[in-house]
């Protein structure tokens, strides 16, 4: 039987998995090789139509009881899969990771650590861009020491992949997410709108892995959706949406240049 201090001290990782059988493999060695290793890997299939659970099972197979997998029977977008994640999560501490992006090897023991420190509910770090094969490009997206409500409204500097939550100052069904586009950005300003600070780690620990063909996603879209959820999840007047839109449109911008 598992002690409190190890279940204290544990980390549950939550990775969306929906045909991922590219990345899947590479995702589960990458967190195997994390030199923080009290944590628990559940990787959610959203009812994918590869071989991304099979390869997971594979993995399992060969005897790391700190892997996991629940495998959905129909497709619910990222949302509801991560949801899924959270609600089996036993650590205390939860992070979140997409099945194609990037841990550094120290991400976990360096965010612990620093959470820790901060005696802080909500933590995350720096990033920087990859190409489609993850191989870095240079260009680091770098973070603010602290984040609240307000200026989170007009910098969406908040990667998922680098976010960690500490479940006894943040109970998990606060960190559920809508259903909705861009749901974990509406997840964090909700808990940011609650009142919760978010504590940046300005070191890079992550890469953002941007296929070629997302490069030139379509930024209406994009555009449409945070003004929804200035809108919708900040509850903002016109005018006040406007002005934020306008602070976000810039630095998004700029980080991308």
């Amino acid at each position: 039987m598992e002690n409190d201090r190890s279940l204290r001290n544990r980390v549950s990782i939550i990775v969306p998995v929906y045909n991922a059988g590219n990345y899947i493999l590479e995702t589960i060695s990458m967190v195997q090789r994390q030199t923080y290793d009290n944590f628990e890997l559940i990787l959610v299939d959203d009812a994918s139509s590869d071989n991304s659970a099979d390869l997971i099972r594979s993995a399992i197979s060969a005897g790391d009881n700190r892997i996991k997998l629940i495998q959905k029977a129909t497709n619910g977008g990222a949302a509801l899969a991560r949801n899924a994640g959270i609600a089996a999560a036993t650590g205390r501490y939860i992070a979140f990771l997409d099945a194609d992006d990037i841990w550094y090897e120290n991400k976990l023991e360096k965010e612990i650590d620093f959470i820790k420190s901060k005696d802080a509910a909500f933590a995350f770090t720096a990033y920087e861009f990859g190409d489609e094969n993850a191989k870095p490009t240079g260009k680091i997206v770098h973070v603010p020491d602290t984040l609240n409500f307000k200026k989170a409204l007009s910098r969406t500097v908040i990667f998922t992949t680098t976010v960690m939550i500490d479940t006894e100052k943040l109970p998990k069904e606060k960190i559920f997410m809508p259903q909705i586009e861009s749901e974990d950005t509406a997840t964090w300003w909700t808990i940011l709108k609650g009142g919760i600070t978010a504590y940046g780690l300005d070191e890079v620990l992550a890469i953002y892995r941007r296929p070629a063909k997302s490069l030139s996603s379509n930024k209406l879209v994009a555009l449409k959706r945070i003004w929804g959820l200035y809108r919708k999840i900040a509850g903002l007047s016109v005018v006040a949406s406007l002005f934020y839109f306008i602070g976000w449109a810039y630095r998004a911008t700029a980080r991308r240049l």
